[in-house]
């Protein structure tokens, strides 16, 4: 880092939905005052809105204990070049974005060091280890959620918190018909056309794409006019995708462009769980989620998880919008059964993309960025 920058933050987004979300802030607080920069962990968005990232979030996106233990010596890495900062540097505020393995320890140097922690994008606590609220009360100044329910959940922990909105009302906005999203991308309309989306760690892609290409095969065989389209997230390249891809005799059409005009493209979509989930069903195309972890951490989080669903669009509208495919039941030919359906019963279709239009509703309105932006601006401003 160079110069003396009349107000230093240091952000951490260790995932591409927290590159996304990051940016955005970014991008409002240098709006509403030029004299914030911006540095820490992120990827391509945050860096191309100002953000100057010490540690690349393609390199931290990992999810699951057997996964992480394969990466420590990276994460650890990061971590102590993030903390060396924090104690003889610190910055103005330290702003953290979902990742709480990481976060939560990073957060704990801050209260050290004098610095004050605002977090964006609640780790999903509600849902497992609730004990954690405490830890959060101890280290985090003040909670920036982006769920409607998340809100009561740490005013009753005496957690000072504030609804900002979910990004996502304002990010995905879609004004192609199927036919013009299609055409934009060479695939052909009038053909049936699924997107894979295999996710966007490294280590999900690999546990995640071999059973949805082979999911693919079996529904060529069944359509055989069908169209593959697979979004590569901005946490990749085309050599994490190669192995699976490269002889596997489909057609597939792999970008990295528009996603949500991608979504809007699909007649239906295979997608891991995750983020993404919510941005399909606020485009409106039928889905199925899947979701695996090494068999240890399943183990683990079976145990620990108390939730109903695990897609985001299904916790955000509370009940199954989408299918839920989990750990063996997510195989090659249920995968494809499940799609087929969906492609080929149009009382089912329907019945999926009315329930699907129903999760903008609990998402309340736009500006989460606004809403950030004054807040880090507040913060910063306060003794």
């Amino acid at each position: 880092m160079t110069g003396s920058p009349q107000r230093r933050v240091m952000i951490v987004a260790g995932e591409a939905s927290g590159d996304i979300y990051g940016a955005g802030l970014v991008r409002a607080v240098h709006a509403a005052d030029p004299a914030f920069s911006f540095f820490g962990i992120g990827g391509p968005r945050m860096r191309e809105a100002g953000c100057e990232t010490l540690v690349d979030s393609a390199d931290m996106a990992v999810v699951g204990l057997v996964e992480v233990l394969k990466h420590f010596n990276v994460i650890a890495a990061a971590f102590l070049k993030l903390k060396k900062i924090l104690l003889e540097t610190p910055p103005d505020l330290l702003i953290l974005i979902d990742y709480p393995g990481f976060n939560l320890r990073l957060a704990k140097v801050a209260k050290k060091a004098g610095v004050k922690v605002l977090y964006y994008i609640s780790p999903q606590i509600w849902a497992w280890r609730q004990g954690r609220v405490k830890k959060i009360k101890r280290l985090v100044d003040h909670m920036a959620v982006i769920l409607p329910f998340e809100a009561p959940f740490y005013e009753r922990a005496g957690v000072p918190v504030s609804f900002v909105g979910h990004p996502m009302a304002d990010l995905v906005k879609v004004s192609l018909t199927h036919e013009q999203a299609a055409t934009s991308f060479g695939l052909d309309p009038a053909r049936l056309i699924v997107g894979l989306f295999p996710g966007s760690r490294r280590s999900e892609v690999s546990r995640l794409l071999p059973t949805i290409i082979d999911a693919a095969h079996l529904l060529k065989q069944r359509f055989p006019d069908i169209q593959f389209a697979l979004p590569l997230a901005s946490t990749l390249t085309d050599a994490d995708l190669a192995p699976w891809l490269v002889d596997c005799n489909l057609p597939i059409t792999v970008t990295r462009e528009r996603i949500h005009d991608l979504m809007r493209a699909c007649d239906a979509v295979i997608s891991v769980s995750g983020t993404v989930t919510l941005e399909i069903a606020l485009v409106g195309t039928p889905l199925i989620i899947i979701y695996k972890l090494a068999p240890l951490t399943f183990q683990l989080a079976k145990r620990l998880v108390k939730v109903e669903h695990i897609g985001l669009c299904n916790i955000v509208a509370g009940e199954a919008v989408a299918k839920e495919l989990i750990q063996d039941d997510a195989s090659p030919e249920q995968i494809a059964a499940d799609i087929e359906q969906i492609l080929s019963d149009g009382l089912y279709n329907d019945g999926i993309r009315n329930r699907l239009s129903h999760v903008r509703e609990r998402l309340g309105g736009g500006g989460a960025d606004l809403r950030m932006a004054s807040l880090v601006c507040s913060m910063v401003e306060q003794p």
